[in-house]
């Protein structure tokens, strides 16, 4: 987190200007606007607290709504004039009812992975007669990581002789059940993008 004397709110007539995105899946979710009150109060209490233009006052996201923000991190940029608030949103972040103030387009790009995890998340409570997700996950790791054996064959030979359509599912099933065995295995894909951060840093 971010030493709150360290901004620059003079800049601004008190405020500054508070990007929100999705801690998982990176998408933007809205732009808000902070003072030195409500980056204290957001701080010390892990919910997004905003500063109102038109309200003329605090307020704290989903106290009416229950589409609360949960805080992950705060920084600021290279000015120390604005703010990237990550977030984990209990519900739609617009008041549209929208998962972003930025358009209807729900965790566009490599923020579908993102998205995905969380949806095999929710399903692992679900009835496994009426969900695969929430089946595979029933039978454990052995059987997910069967499925990820069936399913990297199939997109290898997709790969070596099948067109592009054939290439491209066969590569969605294979993301699909390498997601769900981490999850049996209790594993988040963030500890895989890690290695790969490593990695990258060599």
């Amino acid at each position: 987190m971010i030493d709150p004397s360290k901004i620059d709110f003079a800049k601004g007539s008190g405020l500054v200007p508070a990007i929100v995105q999705d801690a998982d899946t990176l998408q933007v979710l809205m732009l808000a606007y902070m003072d030195e009150a409500a980056l204290k109060e957001t701080l010390d209490s892990g919910q997004a607290t905003f500063f109102s233009r038109s309200r003329g006052g605090r307020w704290r996201k989903g106290e009416t709504s229950g589409n609360t923000l949960e805080v992950v991190s705060v920084a600021a940029d290279c000015d120390g004039d604005t703010l990237l608030i990550r977030v984990k949103p209990a519900g739609p972040a617009c008041h549209l009812n929208t998962t972003s103030c930025f358009g209807d387009e729900d965790a566009p790009g490599l923020g579908r992975l993102g998205r995905l995890e969380q949806t095999i998340a929710e399903r692992a409570s679900a009835d496994p007669e009426s969900s695969w997700t929430a089946k595979l996950l029933a039978r454990g790791p052995k059987r997910a990581a069967q499925k990820v054996g069936e399913e990297g064959v199939e997109t290898a030979l997709a790969g070596a002789a099948g067109d592009e359509a054939e290439l491209c599912e066969e590569s969605a099933d294979l993301v699909y059940h390498l997601l769900v065995l981490l999850k049996a295995r209790g594993v988040p894909f963030q500890k895989v993008l890690d290695v790969l951060t490593r990695r990258a840093a060599k």
